[in-house]
């Protein structure tokens, strides 16, 4: 047996070995964007871009991002890259911690999975001053510091996967890939206990803990409008002070969008005070559209709002009619 087959053989069996001790103590490599999430997160999304791709109302999204992206650094790094967003990037998963304590967010960390071109993303990001890092869970790119309190970082885990965000973010959700997802969002931590509450293949969903932001962030938002619209919105501020959790979703059909959302709340009688709000609101939008645009009134007819004895929902569908004229509406204040 000659010394390069020997030295194969060794390499196979030491491979076969290490595997065998990784499952031994039950440690796996995870490649699942939401086991990297930190289980105390404060706010978990995802989006489903490769959804919005195949339908109508993506196309739209897409084409809008395309006007943007014509010129500008931002571009000029995409092409170094070799990365096309509409076409490379499936899923876009992101998380931000936060102090109860202080109120501050801390770094935020943003994965990707879809298809890249590792050298050459790896060569754009040293060509702009980034600098390869050997961390516990793997390398990763230190980006060129531009003053700020946070450095950011790129790891590229694989062709598959890229993971951004605070340099401390990234390191640790390296660290969790190679434990399996250890403290992470999958192993029913934190956000991880209330995945249950959303569809994770729907086109885009969060999950905010409120708990982790300060009440005050709902003061002097139900005070807009005539005086007869005060009060179902001030009464859903009021109501929202004790809501522990907002799950929302959406999903694309063809060009129409099924929305929904749901805050959890211990409190019964603050469940009901919410559920009577949103009825109010619904109830007060309804006379605000019939004269402008009678066509919505139905829209809104149709949306349900339920309690489950832990929180209230309220969900519906966006036809096409709908969104265009938000899109209309949105031009004209350009």
């Amino acid at each position: 047996m000659n010394a390069g087959r020997r030295i194969s053989r060794i390499a196979l069996a030491a491979g076969l070995a290490l595997s065998a001790a990784a499952d031994a103590f039950g440690v796996r490599r995870t490649e699942d964007p939401l086991a990297l999430v930190p289980a105390g997160a404060a706010t978990v999304g995802v989006i489903h871009w490769n959804e919005l791709r195949s339908s109508p109302l993506g196309a739209q999204v897409f084409s809008q991002m395309d006007d943007v992206s014509t010129d500008g650094d931002a571009a000029r790094f995409l092409r170094e890259m070799g990365l096309t967003p509409r076409e490379d990037i499936d899923t876009v998963v992101v998380a931000m911690t936060r102090s109860a304590a202080t109120g501050k967010s801390d770094d935020g960390l943003v994965i990707f999975e879809g298809r890249f071109d590792l050298v050459r993303i790896s060569g754009a990001l040293v060509a702009r001053g980034a600098t390869r890092q050997a961390g516990a869970g793997g390398e990763y790119y230190r980006l060129a510091d531009e003053g700020g309190s946070h450095r950011g970082a790129v790891a590229l885990a694989n062709a598959r996967l890229l993971i951004a965000g605070g340099e401390a973010a990234v390191v640790e959700a390296l660290a969790r890939r190679e434990s399996g997802g250890a403290g992470g969002l999958m192993s029913g931590q934190g956000l991880g206990k209330h995945l249950s509450r959303i569809d994770r293949d729907a086109s885009a969903w969060a999950l905010v803990d409120l708990t982790r932001f300060p009440s005050s962030n709902f003061e002097g938002h139900g005070d807009a409008g005539a005086d007869g619209e005060k009060g179902p919105s001030r009464a859903i501020v009021g109501a929202m002070k004790s809501v522990s959790l907002l799950a929302l979703q959406a999903s694309v059909h063809g060009d129409a969008i099924d929305v929904s959302a749901t805050g959890l709340s211990s409190d019964a009688e603050n469940r009901g005070l919410l559920e009577d709000s949103l009825r109010g609101v619904l109830a007060m939008w309804r006379l605000a559209v019939q004269e402008k645009s009678p066509e919505l009134v139905s829209v809104l007819r149709r949306f349900r709002i339920e309690n489950d004895g832990e929180g209230v929902s309220i969900s519906g569908t966006l036809p096409a009619s709908f969104l265009k004229s938000l899109a209309e509406h949105h031009r004209a204040g350009k």
